[in-house]
């Protein structure tokens, strides 16, 4: 039914809005409002030591001026710290989370074999410290895993990448879930907020899909529902690779109606969508948009329902 859906979109604040982000932004927007649902935005700034001074209201203001307003008050990870300490301790009372005096020296010469640039974490202080001082906090998936009956390969479908699995326990081993420095991962901190937020479709980028299994697994040890994954085509840079702060990305430039929407038809065009005529609005152009993404058989690639009562 309509109304059924939350999406949202979850920038983190190292630094302005770029082509690319505006990608999952337009695409997380028009899915929710073609389907009649909701659309969050969640500020995702729990990496504080990387985060930029007023990069978060800056990104609020680019997704307003590009007409992407939420439909709730925005959220930042910052301020729900408390939220993850009560997860953690859920884990830590059901025995299937641990400290661990690991460095990240001594997780890659244990092995060879990289995850990517990170190793997969052997295990080596899932019995016990041995007399090193605990640094961070890890889950221990095989326990979890064995504990609640689920396969050793988790699999779902992510919408437009379709049938997707993971064996976490051997490519990439008991997570963290707190770091060593005592900020609250990445991992916990998304699965906490989604299901609190009761998100329950995620489009994001697809840089991201590697972190899907991950949080499945937290899903079912923290007994939490496992919202519908869809990843989108990245942007790529001159360099082929992932367009990104970190790769010289310039920030969007929203500065008046006609630049915002010469962004969102950029991002329209990544998503397979027509590009609309300069003299259109913002709001025109994704009022068109999520016409076509309602009434269109395929969205980004995979069958989309259609709706008869939008979220214009």
């Amino acid at each position: 039914m309509p109304g059924d859906y939350t999406g949202r979109f979850a920038p983190s604040p190292t630094g302005l809005l770029h082509a690319g982000s505006l990608v999952a932004a337009l695409a997380s927007w028009l899915d929710a409002r073609s389907r009649g649902g909701r659309w969050l935005v969640r500020i995702e700034d729990v990496d504080t030591p990387r985060c930029v001074p007023g990069a978060d209201q800056a990104i609020l203001q680019q997704l307003a001026a590009c007409g992407l307003v939420p439909d709730g008050p925005v959220v930042w990870q910052s301020q729900r710290s408390d939220l993850y300490a009560d997860a953690l301790q859920t884990l830590v009372k059901k025995g299937w989370a641990y400290p661990c005096g690991c460095s990240r020296k001594d997780i890659e010469s244990a092995q060879t074999v990289a995850r990517h640039s990170a190793a997969v974490y052997p295990g080596t202080c899932r019995e016990g410290l041995d007399g090193k001082p605990a640094r961070a906090w890890r889950l221990n998936v095989r326990a979890m895993q064995e504990a609640l009956g689920l396969p050793a390969i988790t699999s779902w479908q992510d919408r437009r990448l379709g049938p997707q699995q993971q064996n976490v326990n051997e490519e990439v081993g008991d997570f963290v879930l707190r770091r060593a420095d005592g900020l609250w991962a990445y991992q916990l901190a998304v699965v906490v907020d989604d299901a609190a937020q009761g998100i329950t479709h995620v489009v994001r980028g697809q840089d991201l899909a590697d972190n899907t299994a991950r949080q499945i697994v937290l899903q079912h040890a923290l007994g939490l529902p496992t919202p519908q994954y869809l990843h989108t085509p990245l942007v790529l840079g001159t360099n082929g690779e992932k367009l990104s702060k970190q790769n010289g990305a310039m920030a969007l430039d929203v500065a008046n109606p006609q630049a915002a929407l010469s962004a969102l038809n950029g991002a329209a065009q990544v998503l397979g969508l027509p590009s609309v005529p300069e003299h259109t609005s913002p709001e025109q152009a994704l009022h068109k948009w999520t016409i076509l993404a309602a009434s269109q058989s395929m969205f980004l690639g995979v069958p989309h329902p259609r709706r008869d009562n939008l979220r214009l």
